[in-house]
């Protein structure tokens, strides 16, 4: 595949000779005569390099070239070209991220050398750029459990081919990171991963977000995924006409902006994910036919953690280390009895109730273990039932779930030191007016709550 370079110039004279020139060196090259078009090019053909004149009868270079540094669009080098230009010009142009600045009459042997280092930097930068994606966001699935074994050997088989994946799995199950973890093992791993969640959007919101919006410099989805992975989480809840339109664009591997006329050509792998029942999903209309046979091309399951409980040990252990390294949070152990109690608890909330469980016992705990009385209040939590019976304190508006946890965690409390509120301040860190205060908010009566 060629080096493809976009020269953008409004000399007719400048166009052609740079064009002749570099095709002969081997490059693809595309011109533009003036700004608005080198804008939509740019979009459109994702040159390696641009060469950028500063004088132009719509918008100077400088001007455009701190559009694009500005709107994130940093993937290729820039080189600026004028025959009017200062020194101080040139600074300017470095500093908004220009690669270098030549003066015209242009020296052609300049030129090459320096295209040549641009295209050579640009390499080493993204090389460097994946190399520190990969040390930031690896994943691996925890468990050791036959059941997640299991599923890792399914994801070497699916990566055997870069075809489309249908991820189903209770809320918390960790549907994200196995998506993850499929793009890191795959054919594909050093291009992008981009995810895009449609919950809670509104139909015009997920289309824009999607395709992008014609004349916005911001890239869609689909192109900010190109030769790499798109993760659209909450499939089914993706409008049917974006659905029907995000087929269309895999199938014909081209899309057209909100607003634009020209066909955009993407190279996308999607992974999708849902907590719905699939089948349910597309006998209701819920999710299309057609997309859902697109993308369950091949299907992956995961479990719930009450199926693999024997990994909970596992899991805690981990988060634990997570939270004293990453949030420099106090180091506790749990106790063997206290395991064997998590192990033997349904988890509703699946990976996600119990790693934010893990942080709340390591910010609030202050002995060196955590034992069955620690995390028995936690657990009693009560929990309201969703469409699957199992919502957990983690699906509860903010409000609503920070006042069940302190109901339980305050009457925890008060039945340690037999209802006495003195000693619950002095425990906890808080002034005894405020906690009586506090008490009465959440109906708690300190008499009620003795051992």
């Amino acid at each position: 595949m060629t080096t493809h370079i976009l020269v953008v110039d409004d000399e007719p004279t400048i166009r052609t000779l740079l064009k002749e020139i570099l095709e002969d060196e081997g490059f693809t090259v595309s011109v533009a005569e003036d700004g608005n078009t080198a804008r939509q090019m740019r979009r459109e053909q994702r040159p390696d390099l641009i060469l950028l004149d500063i004088w132009m009868p719509d918008i100077d270079g400088i001007s455009l070239l701190k559009e694009w540094y500005e709107s994130g669009l940093r993937d290729s080098p820039v080189i600026m070209i004028s025959g009017h230009g200062t020194v101080e010009t040139a600074i300017e142009a470095t500093r908004l991220g220009a690669y270098d600045f030549i003066e015209k009459p242009l020296s052609i042997s300049k030129l090459l050398i320096t295209i040549k280092r641009a295209l050579d930097m640009a390499l080493l930068r993204q090389e460097n750029d994946g190399l520190r994606k990969n040390i930031q966001i690896t994943v691996e699935p925890l468990g050791r459990s036959n059941m997640m074994n299991a599923i890792r050997e399914q994801v070497k088989r699916i990566n055997q081919h870069n075809t489309s994946v249908l991820i189903c799995g209770e809320p918390g199950s960790g549907r994200t990171l196995f998506a993850q973890y499929i793009h890191q093992n795959s054919q594909n791993k050093e291009k992008p991963f981009v995810q895009i969640r449609v919950a809670g959007m509104n139909s015009e919101n997920q289309a824009l977000e999607l395709f992008g919006l014609q004349g916005n410099n911001t890239l869609a989805r689909l192109e900010q995924a190109e030769g790499g992975t798109l993760f659209i989480k909450d499939i089914a809840d993706m409008d049917d006409t974006v659905q029907a339109r995000l087929l269309n664009s895999l199938e014909n591997k081209s899309f057209l902006r909100n607003g634009g006329t020209e066909p955009i050509n993407i190279n996308v792998r999607v992974i999708a994910a849902t907590a719905h029942n699939v089948k349910q999903a597309v006998a209701t209309g819920r999710l299309r036919e057609e997309l859902y046979y697109y993308l369950n091309v091949v299907p992956l399951h995961i479990p719930s953690l009450r199926e693999h409980c024997e990994d909970v040990p596992e899991l805690l252990d981990f988060y634990v280390n997570c939270f004293v390294n990453q949030e420099n949070l106090p180091y506790r152990r749990f106790t063997v009895a206290a395991q064997n109690r998590l192990r033997n608890y349904p988890w509703p909330g699946n990976i996600r109730e119990l790693k934010n469980m893990v942080q709340r016992l390591l910010i609030l705990g202050n002995n060196h273990t955590i034992d069955i009385d620690e995390i028995e209040p936690i657990l009693n939590i009560p929990y309201r039932p969703n469409q699957t019976g199992h919502l957990s304190i983690y699906d509860m508006p903010l409000r609503e779930a920070r006042e069940q946890f302190e109901r339980a965690y305050l009457e925890h409390q008060l039945q340690e030191v037999g209802g006495n509120v003195s000693k619950v301040a002095t425990r906890i860190g808080l002034e005894r007016t405020h906690l009586y205060r506090k008490l009465r908010a959440l109906d708690i009566d300190p008499k009620q709550t003795k051992k």
